[in-house]
């Protein structure tokens, strides 16, 4: 009735998976079913899924990906290297990367290396190294930002100010009740 495949696999059984052949079947069979050039030696010494490459998995690097159709809400994103945001996420994070998809939209708080946009952010956001703005993606809200790339069709808009400007402000009030009481005393 329901003639689904599996939702992992393709509709292969774990036998397939596991190289091993099925019950019931001879190995003459298993080996016509194969194509010529895989029929070789390394063949049969080393099963391998056909069509599946797997990005490499860097030691130590944590990542978080937020599917389309997914809404993650009132989060505190801890201990997470990259965040890529395909759905809707509402949290609060510090990170090294976040990426936000076409589709994609995040609302909260960011203090991050590296914020590569292409879907949309809104609220406070610090990209310590580099905020890229791609076109189509939308940035609002109180922006601080070491380096900045707005590709054409990027949209920009809030209180903005690159990390230098912001600490130059604050030192210049830092140094303004300095200055006033040298000339009082």
């Amino acid at each position: 009735m329901f003639n689904k495949p599996n939702l992992f696999h393709g509709g292969e059984s774990s036998a397939q998976r596991n190289g091993q052949r099925p019950a019931g079947t001879n190995l003459a069979a298993a080996s016509a079913a194969q194509p010529a050039e895989a029929a070789g030696p390394s063949a049969a010494r080393e099963p391998q899924a056909v069509g599946r490459e797997e990005a490499p998995v860097v030691a130590g690097e944590s990542r978080l990906i937020v599917g389309p159709e997914v809404k993650l809400k009132g989060a505190e994103i801890l201990d997470c290297d990259t965040l890529v945001v395909e759905g809707r996420v509402e949290a609060t994070m510090d990170s090294r990367v976040l990426r936000i998809a076409e589709k994609g939209a995040f609302k909260g708080t960011v203090g991050i290396d590296i914020a590569e946009i292409h879907g949309h952010f809104e609220g406070e956001l610090t990209a310590r190294k580099q905020l890229l703005i791609h076109a189509g993606g939308r940035v609002s809200g109180k922006i601080r930002y070491g380096k900045i790339l707005i590709e054409e069709g990027g949209e920009l808009s809030g209180d903005v100010q690159s990390l230098s400007a912001a600490g130059k402000e604050l030192r210049a009030v830092d140094d303004k009740p300095r200055a006033l009481a040298a000339v009082a005393g």
